[in-house]
């Protein structure tokens, strides 16, 4: 054998040893990375060769799977009121991907779960059944909330203060997930992308803004831990108009001739008294107002419920003026309506803010559970005497003060009316919220809830929390307390 002959048969032989050594490696090493990766068309058409499992409001299922009529994914998911519980659900399309409910339970809905198999499934690759999400939402709050917010745009959440059970969960304007769910759903997602309004949007959880005057609840409970003051109707010092530290800017108060000057926080309560809690935000210190805003969940990145919550912020190195403006709400100050919905919770819970979620329990296919949240796991936000003080003034909001809307007969009904300045010098129209909480003495119900309104039809000079949002609140509570 000559050399030249001899170098090719060692040549090719190299390339033989190479192309075992890496179809060894692909198979013992890269196959589960590549049957895993997302491109895997394989993946996405197994995902959608079976009915999907659903998300159960109320012991009665608001997902379903349709048959397609072409292509190869064999099921799309479908959605009964979709609008209603889109904020709740998220949606899943066979295109976009998925999100809210649909995204964090992806692999139990679509039975890729690894807890939903046995181990012989494991070895055969053998698909399994899909499990179902069963969620805390009473269908009559959220229907009572979505109604009551039809043709504004905002968000309300309504908790059972003592399990932390989310009772409704409404973002508007919404959208329908089933417009979506298919792969021929360009149009609809184009359309749903482009709307000014973001209906995909989740404002009850994803969306903070300056919480105005329902942020004066958590420096109120601040002054009363620290010891500032003793009572919420011992007089505090509070010159009106509050001229703002090392400037030439007074706060001042919406209502002119409210008695506000050295008012007790129930009165500043009633009369949401600018003056008197830019002035104890002053007095308290920006890191003591901070350190009770993050008890009751401000600055957590980790809000789980069990979709991501969008952090609520009390901001950090402001000056003396900057504090003050945080007293109301205001400045840097920004919540979604789960934060402030959780604060109203804590109080009316005697100071305890049970754990927020909108899952009871994840079953399979059997109904045998793989996860849930206990109800009424929970931490001291406040003593129980600050609470119950708190409660006392918010009640005299709703019977003597701003929060009249909120009135329900025979119910204990206390509450707390917000307007947020927003825009440059207050430019554009504000941000209506209101934040309450309504026990019925009868049958021991008891919920807590929060409204924001970003806008709605009214009048510039007709936006106000009792007039916009209020109305919402009792909306929800009635139907929470049947």
């Amino acid at each position: 054998m000559n050399k030249t002959i001899r170098r090719a048969a060692v040549f090719s032989l190299l390339l033989v040893f190479a192309l075992l050594l890496r179809a060894t490696w692909v198979q013992a090493y890269e196959a589960k990375a590549l049957a895993d990766d997302d491109d895997n068309r394989r993946n996405v058409i197994a995902r959608y060769a079976q009915p999907l499992g659903d998300i159960v409001v109320g012991g009665t299922a608001v997902t379903g799977s349709a048959r397609t009529e072409r292509g190869d994914l064999a099921y799309r998911r479908t959605y009964n009121d979709g609008e209603l519980y889109a904020a709740v659900t998220g949606f899943r399309s066979q295109v976009y991907g998925a999100t809210q409910l649909e995204g964090v339970f992806a692999g139990v809905l679509d039975g890729t779960d690894p807890r939903l198999g046995d181990p012989l499934d494991a070895l055969t690759g053998e698909r399994t059944e899909p499990g179902d999400v069963l969620t805390t939402i009473d269908p009559a709050v959220q229907k009572a909330g979505f109604a009551a917010l039809r043709g504004k745009k905002g968000a309300a959440v309504a908790i059972d203060p003592r399990t932390g059970r989310i009772l409704g969960m409404v973002s508007t304007p919404s959208y329908d997930p089933s417009a979506i769910a298919g792969s021929d759903g360009a149009d609809a997602w184009k359309r749903l992308e482009a709307d000014p309004d973001k209906p995909l949007v989740n404002r009850a959880i994803r969306y903070p803004v300056a919480p105005g005057s329902t942020f004066k609840l958590v420096v109120a409970a601040a002054a009363l831990e620290k010891g500032l003051y003793a009572s919420v109707d011992e007089p505090t010092d509070s010159p009106n108009p509050y001229r703002l530290p090392q400037s030439t800017r007074d706060l001042v108060n919406e209502n002119p001739s409210a008695p506000c000057e050295n008012a007790s926080i129930r009165t500043a309560l009633r009369y949401s008294c600018n003056n008197v809690f830019g002035k104890l935000a002053v007095d308290l210190g920006q890191d003591e107002v901070r350190a009770t805003a993050e008890r009751f969940g401000f600055d957590d990145t980790e809000q789980d419920v069990p979709v991501r919550a969008h952090p609520s912020v009390y901001p950090s190195g402001m000056d003396a003026a900057q504090t003050a403006l945080s007293g109301i709400g205001q400045f840097d100050v920004t919540a979604t309506p789960l934060q402030i919905a959780m604060v109203s919770a804590a109080i009316a819970n005697d100071g305890v803010l049970a754990a927020p979620h909108l899952v009871s329990e994840v079953v399979d296919a059997d109904g045998d559970r793989l996860e849930g949240r206990p109800d009424g796991e929970g931490r001291r936000i406040v003593s129980p005497s600050t609470a119950g003080q708190l409660r006392s003034a918010m009640v005299t909001v709703v019977e003597e003060g701003t929060g009249g809307n909120a009135r329900l007969d025979g119910a204990e009904v206390g509450g707390k009316t917000g307007t947020a300045q927003r825009g440059v010098d207050n430019s554009e129209k504000p941000y209506a919220w209101f934040t309450s909480y309504a026990k019925d003495g009868d049958s021991g119900e008891e919920v807590a809830v929060a409204v924001f309104v970003e806008d709605s039809a009214a009048a510039r000079a007709e936006v106000s929390g009792n007039g916009l949002a209020a109305p919402v609140a009792r909306a929800m509570m009635k139907a929470a307390l049947k």
